[in-house]
């Protein structure tokens, strides 16, 4: 199991916020320490937000490229629908190059909407609008002279796409949430697939992860070829108590203040430790605890190839970021490959 970190480069908010500067210079100095640490993979979301300064996600990678050795670097997710994707491609070739051949990309059609208006794009085309830019962004990546047409671009005719990634495929993997369809999309092009499981019990992804893997077999593609990841909010701290005493203030604050936004009821004690309980999503605790969870979360979902912890949600400092890090490199990926 791969095992790494997801940030949304999360600065303004709460005690701790800090200037755009600073908190970009604090993320990158994250992303090194990741590397540093043993960790598989470093990625960064896309948001057009106040709270966040990952809008251009491929920027921020690309710094951190020049200052890593050999960690994986991607998106999570880029929000495909509202970008083009032949800029999509040629940005993420050129990380390529720059990493010398540690790029990703996880794509998505953004569970936060914001980009659509601020691009130009309605929602109601949300999901045709996905469909086929994904569809130009795998014809890219596998053509290096494209001919293509489609209603939301320009058509192209044997049209050259450079520069091209130093890998001769450049992995693109579908971000999905909970809609069954983009589990039977992405098993059907034999793309791997990162699942988003942010509340509840993980096994409840089970049906659908399994509805990927019968679309993958049926179209073709291999049991190997058909990776599954998980992103889950989670922080690693000496001891379980010490986690869940970090943890839980900006936890209940964020996700209280995201409830209003998006109709959830307010966070409570009680909700929060069933996230923490053996069964539920949040792998909050000392190196242990989570590298059990993750365990037990692969076995509930038929065997996971990546786990990515999304950690700068909850109003944490730098420094308890910067162990956490540390914690999961040091114990937690050794805890867990011991266990598997």
């Amino acid at each position: 199991m791969e095992i790494g970190i997801d940030s949304f480069a999360s600065a303004m908010y709460g005690e701790n916020s800090l200037s755009s500067v600073d908190a970009m210079e604090q993320l990158l100095e994250r992303i090194v320490r990741a590397d540093e640490a043993g960790l598989d993979v470093f990625g960064i979301g896309e948001h057009h937000k106040k709270e966040f300064l990952d809008s251009a996600p491929d920027v921020i990678l690309a710094a951190a490229a020049a200052r890593t050795k050999r960690i994986l670097l991607g998106s999570a997710v880029k929000v495909l629908s509202t970008d083009d994707p032949v800029r999509v491609y040629q940005s993420f070739a050129t990380l390529d190059l720059i990493s010398r051949g540690r790029a990703e990309i996880v794509v998505g059609r953004g569970s936060a909407i914001e980009a659509y208006p601020l691009f130009g794009y309605s929602l109601k085309d949300y999901d045709a609008l996905f469909k086929e830019k994904l569809e130009l962004l795998l014809k890219v990546r596998d053509n290096e002279y494209v001919t293509w047409s489609g209603q939301f671009r320009a058509a192209l005719d044997n049209q050259p796409v450079y520069p091209r990634a130093l890998q001769e495929k450049l992995p693109v993997w579908l971000g999905v949430g909970g809609t069954p369809e983009s589990f039977i999309r992405a098993g059907s092009l034999g793309l791997p697939l990162m699942v988003a499981v942010i509340g509840g019990e993980t096994e409840r992804f089970r049906s659908l992860i399994d509805l990927y893997r019968e679309a993958g077999r049926s179209a073709g593609f291999a049991p190997g070829q058909l990776k599954v990841g998980l992103h889950s909010p989670g922080y690693v701290a000496e001891s379980d108590e010490k986690a869940i005493a970090d943890y839980y203030p900006g936890y209940q604050e964020l996700w209280t203040k995201l409830g209003k936004e998006r109709g959830w009821p307010p966070v409570t004690r009680g909700q929060f430790d069933a996230l923490i309980a053996p069964r539920g999503v949040l792998a909050v605790g000392g190196p242990e605890e989570v590298a059990k969870k993750l365990v037990r979360h692969s076995k509930a979902l038929g065997g996971i190839d990546r786990f990515t912890f999304q950690m700068d949600n909850a109003g944490l400092t730098h420094q308890q970021l910067l162990q956490s890090i540390e914690l999961i490199g040091t114990k937690v990926i050794p805890l867990v490959k011991k266990i598997l």
